[in-house]
């Protein structure tokens, strides 16, 4: 993955963690749909994918390559139990 977009991917991160507060009331408000930790990561990976989505096309002027897209999954997978520490 571009150095640049993981950069903006992990200051997102961090951003999330700082704001830790506003994870758990979105979460706390979408809880009636679905209050399960799948959902509540969910969220979490969804806010992360757009800004892999968005800084792709703002950075690199174009859609994430299928290896890109990979390259993301595995990079979410390795931070699951920081993202689960959201909650």
């Amino acid at each position: 993955m571009d150095e640049i977009l993981l950069k903006k991917i992990e200051q997102k991160i961090q951003d999330s963690i700082s704001n830790k507060d506003d994870i758990k009331e979105l979460i706390k408000l979408l809880s009636t749909i679905d209050g399960s930790k799948s959902f509540a990561l969910g969220i979490v990976v969804g806010r992360l994918y757009n800004t892999f989505f968005y800084q792709s096309k703002r950075i690199l002027k174009r859609e994430p390559t299928k290896k890109e897209f990979e390259d993301f999954l595995k990079y979410i997978e390795n931070k699951k139990s920081d993202l689960e520490r959201l909650w």
